[in-house]
């Protein structure tokens, strides 16, 4: 049975890291958001856009499946349109998507998505497909925790260019957003001035080794997603909270009274 049997089932979850160009030239830039505090799950954390799989998504994807004849695990084709609906809700942003898409069709297809839930239902208002090839897969986190509300969570990267747009949040779930580069995002975290669980700053250690978003794409291309599932080591006879060796990541833990998990 494994050491993890009895850990709690898991929900399929998807999240995007969204690279803008630093309009002053330096590192790129990634959006952030703060999600409210009442929220159960990372209540006011700060993390990148995205959230749980829904059974439109599911839908979505198998009828895009079918109909373009794309080679594509079911659940990966679910989890870049869970990111890209979820991306679209909380920040106003049309990311992985094709068709003729402006800030005002944007915003029309955001109130669309937030009155029906249903992505399905905007691609087929504005005339729009999706583009998968313009998410990156990324990384794949997947807990084992007893007696917590466990996601199994798919990363994708994506670009924005120059990221001359505007974004609100949706303020249902989320304070505020922001961009920074991923080191600056480390730096807030480690001045207390916001708060990151332990993926994010995982996440944040291994994207701020790249100045811009090529970069990051080439290593995710090149480097083979291992599910993540962390696991407590002792080191000194101290707990920390480790990840494996292999998966891509500069810094493979932290002591475990120093991690937030959630």
């Amino acid at each position: 049975m494994g050491e993890h049997a009895d850990a709690a089932p898991a929900t399929p979850a998807a999240t995007l890291v969204v690279f803008r160009h630093d309009p002053a030239g330096g590192p790129a830039h990634i959006l952030m958001v703060e999600r409210s505090g009442s929220l159960a799950f990372a209540g006011g954390a700060t993390v990148f856009p995205g959230g749980k799989v829904d059974p439109a998504d599911t839908e979505l994807a198998g009828a895009f499946l079918a109909r373009t004849g794309l080679e594509l695990d079911p659940a990966d084709a679910a989890g870049r349109i869970t990111a890209v609906r979820e991306t679209l809700e909380e920040t106003g942003l049309a990311v992985g998507l094709v068709g003729a898409i402006d800030a005002e069709r944007a915003a029309a297809a955001r109130r669309l998505l937030l009155d029906t839930g249903r992505l399905a239902d905007v691609l087929e208002a504005f005339d729009w497909d999706l583009d998968f090839d313009a998410l990156v897969p990324f990384a794949r986190w997947w807990p084992r925790h007893r007696n917590m509300r466990v996601f199994d969570t798919r990363f994708y990267l994506a670009d924005l260019g120059t990221g001359a747009v505007d974004v609100t949040a949706d303020t249902t779930e989320n304070r505020h957003l922001f961009w920074a580069s991923a080191a600056e995002a480390l730096r807030l975290a480690d001045e207390k001035a916001i708060k990151i669980i332990f993926p994010t700053r995982r996440n944040l250690e291994r994207l701020a080794q790249f100045d811009h978003f090529g970069a990051a794409r080439a290593h995710a291309l090149a480097t083979p997603i291992v599910t993540v599932t962390p696991r407590i080591e002792l080191r000194d006879g101290t707990r920390w909270l480790m990840i494996p060796a292999d998966a891509g990541y500069p810094v493979d833990g932290e002591p475990l009274d120093q991690a937030d998990r959630a």
